[in-house]
């Protein structure tokens, strides 16, 4: 029987006899890679080589880990810009764009602009460039479905060093609501006239309700705005904005009260009690329920409902003026020259 020599760590060499050498193996004394030298060998050589036959046959030795594969980062197609939002209940969001930069936003919703920034209308948002005439004529037929303008302003920075920035205001008493579309599934469904502006590459389009009676009674008729992307998107809604996160629970609202929600939530209508309630509740015939696992955003004041109240008192279109802190009423109207 031969006897093997391999060596040690201090640079000695140990001994031992071929039945025991799987002993060694298993105490981990002898490795694929320890030099190991029998009688008929001409040099010392590892014991994978050698002893090939022991370690193949170790079942507790795993196989080699594959090569790391470097990860692929995600496309961006939409541009990175920052941004700052001036105002409590009449707001405006300041856009910052470094060279190259654009920013999309509906015709007539800019506030005002720095030097270098250009901006022209461009009849859609610029997302899909390549998508030729019959695109572009589908995506003007969209827009024309939700009443907004067939042409989208593009402001762009020109310049080649200094940051600039571009401001659009609201267009009525409420908040803007900043949304990371990449952080919220990459869409979110919002009512036709809330967007504001966004980063170029965010698609502005259009959504169709499913359910007939949604259509009818939900509120937001049966055209909805989708916008979709990776970048900053800005919507704006009226009074105070509420974010709530479903679980899965059921959450019913006034039907003018949404203002948008992510891709997972079902939009259903349900009545608003019984025959009595939906009559004189004075909270209409329908509610919006909302359910499943997403986000939604609420308003407080819809600009319906704003523009009711505005009209109900206003004397010069039929309505009646309440509320006058003057003990002449409509004396000292007169009297102002109103």
């Amino acid at each position: 029987m031969k006897t093997w020599f391999y060596s040690l760590r201090s640079s000695e060499t140990a001994s031992v006899s071929e039945d025991a050498l799987p002993a060694c193996v298993a105490n981990g004394s002898l490795r694929p890679e320890t030099l190991t030298w029998t009688d008929g060998m001409p040099s010392w050589a590892p014991a994978r080589e050698t002893l090939s036959q022991l370690f193949n046959n170790d079942k507790n030795t795993p196989p080699p880990l594959p090569p790391l594969r470097q990860a692929t980062p995600p496309s961006v197609r939409s541009h990175e810009i920052d941004y700052e939002i001036f105002g409590d209940d009449m707001q405006l969001v300041e856009i910052e764009l470094d060279p190259g930069e654009t920013v999309i936003a509906e015709a007539g919703g800019m506030c005002y602009i720095e030097e270098d920034i250009q901006f022209e209308s461009k009849m859609g948002d610029g997302s899909q460039p390549n998508s030729g005439f019959f695109g572009a004529l589908m995506n003007i037929g969209k827009r024309m479905l939700t009443g907004e303008s067939i042409f989208m302003t593009h402001f762009t920075h020109r310049g080649s060093s200094k940051k600039r920035r571009v401001a659009f205001a609201a267009p009525y008493p409420g908040k803007i609501v900043p949304l990371k579309l990449s952080e919220l599934g990459g869409e979110i469904l919002c009512e036709k006239d809330a967007f504001l502006c966004a980063a170029l590459g965010t698609s502005v389009s259009i959504a169709f309700t499913k359910r007939l009676g949604t259509g009818f009674f939900g509120g937001e008729g049966f055209i909805l705005q989708r916008l979709s992307g990776d970048g900053m998107a800005f919507i704006h809604a009226g009074g105070t904005i509420i974010r709530r996160d479903l679980q899965g629970e059921t959450l019913r609202v006034d039907t003018g009260c949404l203002v948008a929600m992510t891709a997972g939530i079902d939009y259903d209508i349900e009545r608003a009690g019984n025959l009595k309630s939906m009559i004189f509740g004075g909270e209409g015939l329908f509610l919006a329920t909302l359910r499943g696992h997403g986000t939604v955003w609420l308003q407080s004041l819809p600009f319906s409902r704003m523009a009711d109240r505005i009209l109900a008192n206003a004397p010069s279109a039929g309505g009646k003026a309440t509320g006058e802190g003057s003990l002449l009423g409509g004396l000292g109207r007169v009297i102002d020259g109103d």
